[in-house]
């Protein structure tokens, strides 16, 4: 099982535009998917890249806009022995709510929740012994689901980063999640016994570099990845600094673009958002692949005039986002990355009560001032916020790998720019 975030993130599958990926997913036997950022080619893209996989993708929760069809089969059946499993797919709920336009453009996602019971129950009118739910909504999420929908077996949850040790329990319902990055994969072995699961054994198994890769999909690898070696293996300079994005209020990979979007414009505050993704570069030589690993969709920078008042609005729903009571309206990523200002926010309060202090240059917020800002992506800075909104002619890859040219060696360690007090 694939929970997303698969056709997306690294050189050549990007400029593939998904493609690269499809004949070695064809060769490693997966049964099905469900998506996130497949999403990013635009919905019409990826109905052509799901057809040619040997396997569904799978969502009870991706509609049409013109006629309120699913785009996508809710379930499939998989035989194993003599048991008949039943899969029903999840996709991730912020597409169309936090994502670019361009991701949902004719589509929209509920969370599928009420979608459930309905095909749970028709499952096991068909004589389904075990419902699997591959869902994309996240740790949170998952566990609200089990907790108000009954009859799932089983979650194998997504989107949130979690590395479950052991598998965690919802009345009935197991859960695991399985990590990020390919680093690695979870198994779940199940005694199945009049329809009920009477055992279970998991194991989060750490990809190391000790396992035998499998010599037909290690081909298929190479020849993807072969092409674009001279330019993925450019060293561009030094980090002193691990570079990765596993802490929640800042992090020392946005930190480092955060300075190279400063670096190319002229702005007093530099936003982006608070991406999970990006494969971890340790202190050493920074390449161009790293680069393309920290942000693959090299959008543009943008330039924005912001309000006092619109900063601290921002920074407020954010984190709402972030950090909601009810987990259905956590809608990240981790926290706005920011670079700047200083924020002081209380995690715990209710929204609009979180953001505590902003200050800019050492000074307090002036709600009536206004401040130049530069941003990547709408995630960055909301399309609602802002006036004199005006693309730069250089992306975040050239300013990223300009910033990091011109200082040779790099650092970009947490500065505690945002504080939970």
């Amino acid at each position: 099982m694939d929970g997303g975030d698969t056709l997306h993130g690294t050189y050549p599958v990007v400029k593939s535009r998904g493609e690269a990926m499809i004949p070695i997913l064809n060769e490693m036997g997966l049964e099905a998917m469900t998506a996130h950022w497949e999403f990013a080619y635009g919905p019409s893209h990826l109905k052509k890249l799901t057809q040619k996989l040997n396997y569904p993708l799978l969502a009870v929760n991706c509609y049409q806009e013109k006629n309120d069809k699913l785009v996508y089969p809710p379930y499939t059946t998989l035989a194993k022995g003599n048991l008949l499993i039943g899969v029903i797919g999840v996709a991730a709920t912020i597409v169309d709510k936090v994502m670019p336009s361009h991701f949902s453009q004719g589509i929209y996602f509920t969370l599928g929740n009420e979608e459930l019971p309905y095909y749970i129950d028709k499952l096991k009118a068909e004589g389904v012994d075990l419902i699997i739910v591959l869902s994309h909504l996240g740790f949170p999420q998952e566990v609200k689901l089990a907790e108000e929908v009954p009859g799932i077996d089983v979650i194998l949850s997504s989107h949130t980063h979690n590395r479950l040790k052991k598998p965690f329990l919802v009345n009935k319902t197991i859960i695991i999640q399985s990590g990020c990055h390919g680093s690695f994969l979870g198994r779940l072995d199940l005694d199945v016994q009049n329809k009920r699961i009477k055992k279970y054994q998991h194991q989060l198994i750490t990809v190391t570099p000790d396992i035998d890769p499998d010599e037909t999909v290690e081909e298929l690898t190479k020849k993807v990845t072969e092409p674009h070696q001279d330019l993925l293996k450019e060293k561009v300079g030094i980090t002193r600094t691990p570079l990765n994005r596993n802490t929640l209020l800042e992090s020392t990979m946005d930190n480092l673009l955060l300075k190279s979007l400063l670096s190319s414009c002229e702005a007093e505050l530099a936003f982006s958002n608070g991406w999970r993704y990006g494969a971890p570069v340790p202190p050493g030589t920074i390449t161009m692949e790293d680069l393309w690993n920290i942000i693959p969709v090299n959008p543009p920078l943008t330039m924005v005039e912001l309000t006092g008042r619109e900063i601290w609005q921002i920074l407020e729903e954010n984190a709402e986002l972030t950090f909601s009571r009810d987990p259905y309206k956590q809608m990240g990523g981790y926290l706005k990355r920011v670079l700047g200002l200083n924020l002081y926010l209380k995690i715990e309060n209710p929204p609009g009560q979180r953001v505590q202090e902003v200050f800019i240059g050492g000074k307090h917020i002036n709600p009536k001032r206004s401040y130049s800002a530069v941003y990547v992506t709408s995630q960055g800075v909301p399309l609602h916020y802002g006036t004199n909104r005006k693309d730069r002619d250089i992306n975040a890859i050239d300013a990223l790998k300009d910033y990091i040219q011109k200082e040779k060696v790099v650092e970009s360690p947490l500065t505690g720019a945002v504080v939970a007090v």
